[in-house]
């Protein structure tokens, strides 16, 4: 991904110099500004490397091999940050890459019998991917280690190589560990402390233009710091006072990012001491510090300040707190079901999705294609085939058709280091040396693109291979032939003949967002019974409507990057989408505004307004739905309104929202 600001690149009018590489291009081959996990270079190169030395030591180099192809898997697997996490992320996955070399084997030199499994094995492995990230790699490490055990003769017996590759796997498990006694809970500590940086980062820029920029950076770390800190949590955490009171601390985070929007619209900066003592509060819970005083603030006036001020001394409260009430800990995302019921669930989600369904059978499709034509036209070494059509068909990857370029363009780059390895390196210990220097790129290679991540691991994977079948410089010309066999057909049979993916789906997503906001501003102003159990039920509500939302509204950015790396015309249409996509962001901030002020003194909509703004929330959600582009949406006219109304900030984004499509038009 590029790193300059999507805010500018939306317009759809970028001024190309002649004979200049598309913008599209030139997006996906710009490195991306990441710092260098210097823990997981040192680890990838020991990882890899060790297994090799073992196999030169007891002269049986193809174990060795094996082994560090399965080492290969934990290392792009490896990019958790809570070791609870790591564990999910490296240890499934092995389970799956063992039953898929084993499936892989039992089907080699089977012919046709082995183009029927691979693409049986395509369609499972499609459909797992859809259910989440762990199972994504999961999918991929089956389908990928079944083409490589019916491509290449792996060691007898058969149990030989799901053995190997899973120790490789385990091995980088067992090194990814080593710091957890040292190192602890600080993954996630240091995730909840960034949310409170980001959160004075954003609060330094209210009533400025750079403040759309930051609240999107908090959102980003709220999903983040949530993600870590509940995502895996189990019957433990209520006894955990770890976890309870990292739990406090991100939830007292909520009440800040709700009173950022208010204070926001006032359109001008805070005091400095405000933004400050946000970012002391971060700098305590990355120390774990307790019992400081409260911070000394300004004295608030208006009911955004007296929101801001209320919401800081609560957070200075919680986070100062050595001892937080574990039975008055709410979840603000909804406490999450048992690991085997939400395994269940995703299941049931998976068998019963066309998207699913759709995936599984794009990938079963190209696979089936291309180990058919392996099978009719001599293709020396044809598991390459099946391999880029894997990686590149990959859904959670990014766009197809820019993925396929750019692995085209990083293999040939990778080859030319893996050429100049094969003929000037003699086979032997050079291998091992050779090995944890071409490793501990990976990643650092990965953090900055597709195409970077590409490099990197072809030289790995022909090193690896000349192990296993001894044919030297001779595998440069074909793993180049393969793989561009690989990314044709995957253009053609897994992107050109299937609509969907050459269409940009943000306004589908966009209009869902729209929705949840109209339901939003209905659960922020509805009547609710007086009682304290209902309004802190509402209260919960709809702080989880909003921060649903604001996910929604982060996949719709994601979905927006994704399709601005297509070609012509799917990627200016998508970025026609762009102005829309920060108006109903800035909607949702007004109705968070306009609620805080009501918390704080400020008078109550009527509900008269309250139908009316739903309704045409609800109004722009249709048009969103039903036009390809802004320029066909049908938008209503404005409506009149009370100005003083703490709605009105709404209104106007609405308008603005509105006339997005009838200035288009």
């Amino acid at each position: 991904m590029s790193t300059e600001r999507t805010e500018d690149i939306p317009s759809g009018r970028t001024r190309h110099r002649p004979l200049a590489p598309p913008a599209w291009l030139l997006k996906g081959l710009r490195p991306t500004a990441a710092p260098v996990p210097w823990a997981a270079v040192v680890r990838a190169g020991i990882a890899m490397a060790v297994p090799l030395a073992v196999g030169f030591a007891l002269d049986e180099p193809e174990f060795g091999a094996l082994a560090s192809m399965g080492a290969l898997s934990g290392v792009i697997g490896d990019t958790a940050d809570a070791y609870r996490m790591r564990i999910l992320n490296i240890a499934v996955p092995q389970f799956f890459g063992a039953a898929g070399v084993t499936l892989g084997t039992l089907v080699f030199g089977h012919g046709w019998l082995a183009v029927g499994a691979l693409t049986l094995i395509a369609l499972v492995s499609g459909m797992i991917s859809s259910i989440g990230t762990v199972a994504s790699v999961s999918g991929l490490l089956l389908l990928l280690n079944a083409v490589v055990g019916a491509g290449l003769p792996l060691p007898s017996p058969w149990w030989t190589a799901p053995v190997l590759l899973a120790t490789g796997g385990l091995f980088v498990l067992a090194l990814t560990l080593l710091g957890w006694p040292l190192r602890g809970r600080r993954p996630e500590r240091a995730a909840v402390a960034a949310t409170y940086h980001a959160l004075a980062d954003a609060l330094e820029a209210a009533g400025g233009p750079a403040y759309t920029d930051r609240r999107q950076q908090v959102t980003q770390a709220l999903n983040q710091a949530y993600d870590l800190v509940l995502g895996r949590r189990a019957r433990v955490h209520g006894r955990n006072p770890s976890l309870v009171r990292m739990l406090a601390q991100l939830n007292a985070v909520i009440g800040l990012v709700e009173a950022a929007p208010a204070v926001h619209l006032r359109g001008r900066p805070l005091p400095p001491a405000l933004p400050a003592a946000v970012r002391e509060l971060a700098r305590a819970v990355e120390e774990d510090r307790t019992g400081a005083p409260v911070p000394a603030l300004p004295e608030p006036h208006t009911p955004a300040e007296r929101a801001l001020d209320s919401a800081l001394r609560h957070a200075a409260a919680t986070v100062y707190s050595d001892e937080p009430d574990r039975y008055n800990v709410d979840d603000r995302l909804g406490r999450p079901a048992a690991l085997t019921v939400r395994a269940r669930r995703a299941v049931r989600d998976m068998m019963l999705s066309g998207s699913s369904w759709r995936y599984g059978l794009r990938l079963a499709l190209c696979i089936g294609l291309a180990q058919s034509l392996v099978s009719l036209v001599p293709v020396e070494r044809s598991y390459w085939v099946a391999l880029t059509v894997t990686f590149v068909l990959k859904p959670d990857f990014g766009s197809v058709f820019s993925r396929a370029v750019l692995r085209a363009l990083g293999t040939a780059a990778g080859l030319v280091v893996a050429a100049a390895v094969l003929a000037e390196v003699p086979r032997g210990w050079w291998d091992v040396p050779v090995m944890a220097v071409l490793a501990a790129l990976i990643p650092a290679f990965s953090a900055k693109g597709y195409a970077f991540q590409t490099a990197a691991i072809t030289p790995v994977i022909l090193l690896l291979s000349d192990l296993l079948n001894h044919q030297g410089f001779d595998l440069i010309r074909p793993r180049l032939l393969d793989s561009l066999i690989g990314c044709a057909i995957t253009l053609v049979a897994g992107y050109l003949l299937w609509p969907e993916s050459w269409h940009a789906r943000i306004g589908d997503r966009l209009a869902d967002a729209v929705d949840d906001a109209a339901r939003y501003v209905e659960r922020a102003f509805g009547g609710h019974e007086p009682t304290e159990a209902a309004l802190r039920a509402a209260r919960t509500a709809r702080l989880q409507a909003r921060r649903r939302i604001y996910r929604d509204l982060s996949g719709v950015r994601s979905e927006f990057q994704r399709a601005l790396t297509e070609p012509p015309p799917t990627g200016a249409r998508a970025a026609a989408w762009w102005p829309l996509v920060v108006a109903v962001e800035r909607i949702v901030d007004a109705t968070t505004a306009a609620r805080v002020r009501v918390n704080h003194g400020a008078p109550a909509p009527r509900a008269d307004e309250v139908a009316c703004v739903t309704a045409d929330l609800r109004a722009l959600a249709e048009g969103v739905r039903h036009a390809r582009t802004p320029t066909q949406m049908e938008p209503p006219p404005p409506r009149a309104g009370d100005e003083a109304s703490v709605l009105a900030p709404v209104r106007r984004e609405l308008a603005a929202a509105r006339a997005i499509a009838s200035t288009d038009r």
